[in-house]
């Protein structure tokens, strides 16, 4: 906008070019039937100052006049609405807050007749694979704006458990909880759906990525994916968290999400250690149980008949990789991708989860080895290579085709454990 976000910002081009780039991106949407707002701007400074009354309504009008089909909002991340000068602009059709989760059951009272949606929410922080007891206190990293984080993890990683944000959010379930509670808040935009390079709260360098996503850079799931899962689907979830690989005697918060289901009953090694049922808000299930190496085995119900049944298992040493492709058959047109996901195994094919292994590639035939992966935050491999770290027991390689068709075979060796090989086809 005209106020500067930071040095060089779109502020130096604002006079020449805002009514031809607002313009340009409702003539290229407009007829995609996933539009189903329009937002004029992301945390606007202008709405500090009096200013945002004449933009505000001047950046909905070039909007309407293009497209009066859809509302307008604004992402506002000042709440108070007697301070915010776009609010009080008068032109939004929906009231837009980033965070501020504190404001919504509210929200009827502080805006009087007016639509809301949460417009960036959660900043929840997670690394894949990753567990810190006890998982039932919710812990803000860091803890205002001012202060860096002292009392982190030496190894730069975030707990997997949903209940680490950064001070201005909120953990997935405490702001989604407010959301469902209240049928006049609309709904929220999780900040954010993967990953990215940058903004490596709340650490600094070596963690050189986002620790936001419900899915890590490699485009792993991390375990509250599967919150969302059993909150925003119809298709039956059962997720048993953490792994079962731990110090015998260390007590475990055992978590299940779940729906489609009455209860959750789990079970150690064969011996049932509870049934737990959601109630209040809850939005998952927990048991604190002291590690014994084994078997742990969830199975949900409804109406006394089994819905579900998962397993984590402890594994043993690390025997093998294993690599799994997405897709088995691209296009042979030099632009199609498969994605393999590289793991490691013990002897009884159970997945090794803090396997770090070197894997090295080698792709013959009508490919090529397009990039590597593992999802951790604070990986300084790079992207293009024949080898990579695996990260808490996955890796990623992605395969590209050819222009001619044939086969794409894929080898992945590390030391000291058996060899994969992976064929893929690649057709007209």
């Amino acid at each position: 906008m005209e106020e500067e976000k930071s040095k060089h910002d779109y502020h130096e081009d604002w006079d020449k070019w805002h009514v031809k780039d607002l313009q340009d991106q409702v003539l290229r949407d407009r007829n995609h039937p996933s539009v189903f707002a329009w937002s004029i701007g992301n945390e606007i400074r202008e709405q500090f100052d009096s200013t945002g009354v004449s933009i505000g309504r001047e950046l909905v009008k070039i909007v309407k006049q293009l497209d009066n089909t859809r509302p307008v909002t604004s992402a506002l991340s000042d709440a108070d609405p007697k301070k915010n000068f776009i609010y009080q602009s008068g032109a939004l059709d929906l009231v837009g807050l980033n965070y501020h989760q504190e404001v919504y059951a509210d929200f009827q009272k502080n805006y009087p007749g007016q639509k809301f949606i949460g417009t960036e929410n959660m900043s929840a922080l997670a690394t894949r694979g990753h567990y810190d007891m006890p998982s039932d206190s919710i812990r803000r990293w860091p803890k205002d704006g001012k202060t860096p984080l002292k009392d982190g993890n030496a190894d730069f990683t975030v707990s997997s458990y949903d209940n680490v944000s950064a001070y201005w959010g909120s953990t997935h379930e405490e702001t989604w909880k407010i959301i469902k509670k209240h049928d006049f808040l609309s709904g929220l935009f999780v900040w954010t759906g993967f990953d990215y390079i940058g903004e490596p709260t709340p650490y600094l360098w070596p963690a050189r990525s986002s620790y936001f996503g419900i899915v890590d850079l490699a485009g792993f799931p991390k375990d509250v994916y599967y919150m969302y899962q059993s909150e925003w689907t119809s298709r039956p979830v059962l997720h048993l968290l953490p792994h079962w690989n731990w110090k015998p005697g260390q007590l475990i918060d055992v978590w299940a999400y779940y729906n489609n289901a009455d209860e959750v009953e789990a079970f150690l090694n064969g011996k049932s250690i509870g049934v737990k049922k959601k109630t209040g808000d809850d939005l998952h299930v927990m048991w604190r149980v002291k590690y014994e190496p084994g078997v742990l085995k969830a199975i949900s119900r409804r109406n006394g008949k089994v819905v579900l049944t998962t397993q984590v298992v402890t594994a043993g040493e690390p025997y093998k990789i294993q690599l799994k492709a997405d897709r088995d058959k691209i296009k042979a047109d030099s632009k199609d991708l498969s994605y393999i996901t590289v793991s490691v195994l013990d002897k009884n094919n159970v997945p090794v989860p803090d396997a770090n292994q070197l894997v090295k590639f080698k792709v013959t035939g009508q490919g090529i080895l397009k990039g590597v992966d593992n999802g951790s935050q604070t990986d300084l491999e790079p992207f293009v290579s024949d080898q990579h770290h695996l990260f808490n027991g996955l890796g990623l390689a992605i395969i590209q085709s050819k222009a001619v068709a044939g086969k794409i075979t894929i080898t992945a060796t590390a030391d000291g454990l058996q060899a994969a090989r992976l064929i893929i086809e690649s057709a007209r």
